[in-house]
């Protein structure tokens, strides 16, 4: 098979660039959802964590997207989830006041009802943690 016919080729992609959700588990996007969240979790978290509700199931997903014993498909899912939250584009902006946040709560809602049994009371502890510790509880 010649270069040009690879089943899964070597695609290349910009971190910036937003990917369909439907490519959410190939795992060249895989990898590039993971450099997302690896440059961009926890800058994002830092500064929000005190605002958003949600910020505990945000950060259990986390811990949980980075555990080996996490089947890839759940990983695949969940950093995409994650590299969303990073991303500077939303559907519905961040800095708009009260509303901001409300796409990025919808996606780890569906998430967390599709995947949450992936989650273990130590990703959830670990969670708290973090949580406690970036709102200096």
């Amino acid at each position: 098979m010649s270069d040009r016919k690879k089943a899964s080729p070597d695609v290349t992609f910009d971190p910036q660039t937003v990917i369909s959700p439907d490519k959410a588990l190939v795992p060249s996007v895989i990898a590039v959802n993971e450099q997302r969240v690896a440059t961009g979790f926890w800058p994002k978290i830092r500064k929000v964590a005190a605002r958003i509700p949600f910020a505990k199931d945000v950060l259990a997903v986390w811990h949980c997207a980075r555990d080996e014993q996490t089947p890839l498909a759940a990983k695949g899912i969940m950093l995409a989830a994650l590299a969303y939250f990073v991303m500077p584009v939303d559907v519905v902006p961040d800095f708009i006041a009260g509303l901001g946040f409300t796409d990025d709560a919808a996606v780890f809602a569906a998430l967390m009802a599709i995947l949450g049994r992936n989650l273990k009371p130590k990703h959830r502890a670990a969670a708290k943690l973090d949580l406690e510790r970036l709102r200096g509880e």
